[in-house]
């Protein structure tokens, strides 16, 4: 069917799908529909084969299941999957939010910023306009305050002066675009460490808000919220696992709990426990950053009292980095501020999946089932099983770790979320893994367990249990997530099930073709700087060297070298010229022959040179 589930079929069937449920009066977003078709197709109870081509007939009973289970607004599965679909749409890490609100930031000081760089003013009133609108550009960037408060512009205005009279403009003018954002950043920073200062020092600082207190009291406000939602969970979580034992014990009670969907309440209770952590882990992470850059600050500002000490003029060399650290340092405070707000609302839209519990089982209703039904914690579980532990020398061919005695065990990644790898698929619930009993290395993957019997038979034949667990999961979709199983399930969802635009929680798998590059040259290169192909400027070089512009050659011609040695000169050939006149004449001259004899001397001791001369007469040529 992976081959035959074209794009505009997969399209036509979310579109039905959504126009059905639209039309008896529940809206489902498109993410939603797209996961309930794959949750239907994937559950062998409704006998979809992954090998078979889909026939009309099976469409239209495809479309109708997706709808039943999408209108089916009592069952705890449906909310959890709604619930991860939200999950994985909304929710971003550190960050990505930070690179968004960079980006966000960057959008709304666009027009002013290419105002400002592209801008060429020659008189003074442009000059002015210019001016102005580094302003506004540095207001903006800061986010102290705003542009339409006059105390606020006027303090930023002086500010700004102080680091940035008008008298630079000219020279702020002839620099190239580039150095211009740079310098305007500089000033934002600038500005913003001023203005801070002062409100640290009690003069100035209008509308600037107290970050660090808000945060401070914000932040274990947000925590508190999280902590007793997990509690709440917790509970919920230790109930419906006692219930689903108690029925799993005795016939009666199972007759009695079949209808209740306790394993859905049970999976839906740890997908928002799941959730819930995530969150938590990111508050505690804003907090501990808080408390960092609450202690920086002070030091900063500390600092740059201790150098200004009310003098008339200090070193900027030794205050601007002060005030830029001012300035980044409540970016950060902003920063912080935008994740807690980002949290929050995580937080409150969460709390709506939880909402199906009190309406399935209302607290007296609980309450009821729960009597004489033992209600055991994960602690105490966990606390029940820690004096046993399996026995290496009883496996020949498995692997088992200890927390002891292992390395980097919390860096393990253990399969199943940390659940019991044996009471998913044989219990079908979600009992806490203990690693002290042993966690099993199994095909480069690592398992737990909640007991030593559950190793034990697990460990007999783990890929048996391994497909129990899978098998598990297509029954009830939302363990996928849960159980982070998507590596076993990404062959089922063909691309054209999967739109760039959506986050579904089983991605396909990707294939392309990939290539790597062996670098030729591993070592650093030994290039000579000092070679020269050149021969000429080989022989500049060993002039150079040898200094012969300032030496003399001397030579001796004796009766041995007489008419021996090889002599050349080098020559510049003559130039062809000409000139126009009215006629063209020419003249010829004799050329001169003068010798010399009684150079190499004679028989007498004095030389007598004799100079003969045997040019022609200019009349005789």
């Amino acid at each position: 069917m992976d081959c035959d589930l074209t794009e505009s079929v997969i399209k036509k069937i979310i579109r039905e799908v959504g126009q059905e449920c639209a039309t008896q009066g529940q809206t489902v977003s498109e993410t939603l529909v797209a996961f309930m078709v794959k949750a239907v197709v994937l559950d062998p109870r409704n006998d979809f084969s992954v090998d078979q081509i889909l026939t009309k007939k099976d469409v239209q009973n495809l479309i109708q299941l997706c709808v039943t289970r999408l209108l089916d607004t009592t069952n705890p599965s449906l909310s959890t999957i709604k619930m991860q679909v939200y999950f994985d749409m909304n929710y971003a890490n550190r960050a990505e939010l930070l690179k968004e609100r960079l980006q966000v930031l960057e959008g709304r000081l666009a027009p002013v910023l290419r105002g400002i760089t592209g801008s060429c003013p020659h008189v003074q009133e442009e000059m002015e306009n210019v001016y102005r609108k580094i302003i506004s550009y540095v207001l903006l960037s800061s986010g102290l305050g705003s542009p339409t408060d006059t105390a606020v512009v006027r303090e930023v205005t002086a500010a700004l002066q102080s680091v940035f009279p008008q008298t630079e403009m000219i020279t702020f003018i002839s620099l190239s675009k580039k150095n211009k954002e740079q310098q305007l950043k500089n000033l934002a920073m600038l500005v913003t460490g001023i203005r801070l200062y002062n409100k640290e020092c009690g003069k100035g600082g209008s509308n600037i808000d107290d970050l660090p207190g808000i945060l401070s009291e914000a932040i274990p406000s947000a925590t508190r919220v999280v902590d007793e939602d997990l509690n709440t969970c917790h509970t919920l979580a230790h109930q419906y696992t006692a219930l689903l034992e108690s029925m799993q014990q005795d016939q009666h009670r199972y007759t009695q709990l079949s209808s209740f969907k306790l394993k859905e309440a049970l999976f839906n209770v740890r997908q928002y426990e799941t959730f819930l952590c995530i969150l938590l882990s990111d508050a505690i992470t804003g907090a501990q950053e808080v408390e960092k850059m609450n202690v920086q600050f002070a030091a900063t500002v500390e600092q740059l009292k201790n150098t200004v000490q009310n003098k008339a003029s200090v070193d900027t060399k030794e205050v601007f980095p002060l005030f830029v650290a001012l300035s980044n340092l409540w970016t950060s405070f902003q920063n912080e501020m935008l994740l807690l707000s980002f949290l929050t609302n995580m937080i409150n839209d969460l709390q709506q999946f939880l909402e199906i519990h009190s309406q399935l089982f209302p607290e007296e209703v609980l309450m009821s089932l729960l009597e004489g039904v033992t209600v055991k914690s994960d602690e105490e579980r966990i606390r029940e099983t820690m004096g046993t532990r399996v026995n290496v020398s009883d496996f020949k061919n498995q692997e088992w770790l200890f927390p002891e005695t292992a390395d980097n065990v919390d860096q393990l990644l253990i399969q199943y979320h940390g659940f019991c790898a044996h009471a998913i698929g044989v219990k079908g619930l979600t009992l806490p893994g203990n690693p002290a009993i042993g966690i099993l290395k199994h095909k480069e993957r690592y398992y737990v367990f909640s007991s030593k019997e559950a190793a034990y038979i697990f460990a007999q034949d783990p890929d048996k249990f391994i497909q129990l667990n899978a098998e598990k999961a297509k029954e009830h979709a939302e363990l996928i997530q849960l159980l982070e199983l998507r590596h076993q399930f990404e062959y089922l969802a063909p691309y054209a099930q999967a739109r760039n635009t959506d986050k579904c929680l089983m991605k396909p798998t990707i294939k392309c073709d990939n290539s790597t590059q062996t670098d030729t040259h591993i070592l650093p290169p030994t290039i000579v700087t000092s070679y020269e192909w050149n021969e000429w400027e080989l022989r500049r070089k060993a002039i150079k060297l040898a200094n012969l512009r300032r030496k003399l050659t001397h030579a001796t011609q004796t009766d041995l070298s007489h008419m021996r040695r090889q002599n050349s000169t080098q020559v510049y050939l003559p130039k062809d010229v000409s000139t126009q006149t009215k006629r063209d004449n020419s003249s010829n001259v004799p050329r001169p022959q003068i010798f010399l004899e009684g150079l190499q001397g004679g028989s007498s001791p004095t030389t007598h040179m004799v100079k003969v001369d045997l040019t022609r007469a200019v009349d005789e040529t």
